[in-house]
């Protein structure tokens, strides 16, 4: 089994979360793969510019999740996924979704709509902490 390395942001301003919605209508937290070379926190800070356009402070590390998913291009690969979330700090609202990586929207959600909307259980629980940390 392949694994894989990610790390992302869940980036606060005020009581709103950050959210991408794909092109699909998922609305998922900005992440992504580690590059050769970089940190955990690099690559979530790297990942929530690139994905949403949004400039954001760590504040501290929130937990890791892990899950498999079968490989797009070779139905037979296996990969074991780790994501490493970070509670982050945006400096204003302004945000541009990345359309090159499917995304059409991105927004600050309020946190009491932003668990709901978002898609995966996982990252709902990752919110969830996010919210009980700020």
């Amino acid at each position: 089994m392949k694994e894989e390395i990610s790390s992302g942001g869940v980036v606060v301003f005020g009581n709103a979360i950050l959210l991408l919605r794909k092109y699909n209508g998922d609305w998922v937290l900005p992440k992504g793969k580690v590059e050769e070379g970089e940190t955990l926190r690099q690559t979530a800070a790297r990942e929530v510019y690139e994905e949403g356009g949004v400039k954001a402070k760590i504040i501290k590390y929130l937990g890791k999740i892990q899950y498999t998913f079968r490989n797009n291009r070779d139905e037979e690969e296996l990969i074991q996924k780790t994501v490493h979330w970070f509670l982050m700090e945006a400096k204003n609202m302004e945000c541009i979704p990345l359309k090159e990586e499917g995304f059409i929207d991105a927004k600050f959600i309020h946190v009491n709509r932003v668990v709901e909307l978002a898609k995966y259980v996982d990252e709902k629980r990752i919110i969830e902490k996010a919210i009980n940390e700020i």
